[in-house]
């Protein structure tokens, strides 16, 4: 009888890994204890008993929550210290050898959900963002042999990465990006980045980026033609809006861009989100624990609405439920642009396009379509494209997608 094959999820972590879990480890730690200070001090606030400051207790109580704190940041910054030694002489034996599909999978997860944090306290977990070739971050210094005149960019969405444009359907794998530049003679990059940051952040890291690939690329550029899933449609219109405004030459490369369910006008599940803050801040009880909440990244509450520019949340309390205060910004300029949406319905109807969708992003979110017709995106009826009972996921893996990507920019023959 064969023993079952054993799973052993260390094999996909780096030393660079472990060092990020400490880090991560500690913050966790001196989070709760802060948590629970703040709900000890809220009962005893009840009672007349006040504490050193809001949210922090007096007394011997103080003191241990002191101790806790104070020994897991002391723990922490030690084990950091031995950690990065060893990532050092481990890293110069591992060489640059890619990461495993699922280690790269809970990296992009990890960095959507938080980031931000991880980039503000320098944690190794950070992603950065990098345009690749075969697997392979683009190195201007010895660029890869082959490449071609067209660039077909795909940019993955919120806790995503760029290895899950292959995604299975009924046992084969879909990559909309093969297909694509096959008829389009491109060379397909893919885009890796931290989702946990600010939009219009990522934004002008991609404007940066895509003006250095126009003046390295080792063969004549003659257009670049995006692909973008879910937050990578958000990504691609800011990045477009910062070249716009210096006046960078990629703009002027970009011919088409395809928005694969993009919540344009942003999506309900972070609206709830926002509403369960305001419920646990109502009461001195809860309010401590709101700050679960708020460990949520900027990209995260970005779609509540669909940011895309800094003045969108630039001065403001990103937490704070407000109403839609996004600066109207109109699809690109002599772009050709595309949205296909899905839906989980067999068919429209207002509480689908509302509030089913695709089970993230509403149809008409999707659309560019707003009650507010100053806020409407507005794509040709040609343009659109609907693809019923598909899931938010699904457009990565449907062979239908690719056959409506193929009729919008397969070339005109003749």
């Amino acid at each position: 009888m064969r023993k079952p094959a054993s799973k052993n999820p260390l094999k996909h972590l780096r030393a660079s890994d472990l060092r990020g879990i400490a880090q991560l480890a500690t913050e966790a730690t001196t989070s709760v204890a802060r948590i629970a200070e703040g709900v000890h001090q809220s009962v005893w606030d009840t009672l007349g008993v006040a504490g050193r400051s809001p949210g922090q207790t007096g007394g011997i109580t103080g003191f241990v929550y002191q101790a806790v704190q104070g020994v897991a940041q002391l723990l922490g910054k030690g084990a950091d210290a031995l950690l990065a030694t060893l990532q050092m002489r481990l890293e110069s034996k591992q060489g640059t050898e890619p990461g495993t599909p699922q280690r790269e999978a809970a990296l992009a997860v990890l960095n959507g959900v938080m980031g931000d944090r991880l980039l503000s306290s320098k944690n190794p977990l950070a992603t950065p963002m990098t345009l690749r070739h075969l697997g392979v971050a683009l190195n201007w210094q010895a660029p890869p042999a082959g490449l071609k005149p067209r660039v077909l960019l795909m940019i993955h969405g919120l806790c995503m990465n760029d290895l899950q444009w292959g995604a299975q359907h009924q046992g084969q794998v879909v990559n909309h990006a093969e297909a694509l530049a096959s008829v389009r003679d491109s060379t397909p990059l893919y885009l890796r980045y931290n989702s946990g940051l600010h939009v219009s952040k990522n934004g002008h890291e991609l404007s940066q980026q895509l003006e250095q690939l126009v003046s390295q690329w080792p063969v004549p550029l003659e257009e670049i033609n995006v692909v973008a899933h879910s937050m990578g449609g958000l990504l691609i219109r800011s990045a477009l809006h910062v070249a716009r405004q210096q006046g960078l030459r990629w703009r002027g490369q970009v011919k088409s861009i395809v928005f694969l369910g993009t919540p344009h006008h942003g999506a309900p599940l972070e609206r709830a989100g926002n509403w369960i803050d305001t419920l646990l801040a109502s009461t001195p009880y809860t309010a401590p624990l709101a700050q679960l909440g708020k460990l949520r990244s900027a990209g995260v509450t970005d779609l509540r609405y669909g940011l895309v520019l800094d003045e969108d949340w630039q001065g403001r309390d990103r937490f704070e439920r407000t109403h839609d205060q996004r600066q109207v910004l109109p699809l690109p300029e002599g772009v050709a642009c595309f949205a296909v949406a899905a839906t989980l319905a067999g068919k429209r109807s207002t509480l689908a396009d509302r509030l089913i969708g695709d089970g993230l992003v509403p149809l008409r979110s999707a659309l560019g379509q707003h009650d507010d017709a100053r806020r409407c995106l507005i794509f040709a009826k040609e343009s659109q494209w609907i693809a019923y009972r598909t899931g938010h996921f699904d457009l990565l893996a449907r062979p239908e997608v690719t056959q409506q990507l193929l009729r919008w920019l397969t070339p005109a023959v003749g």
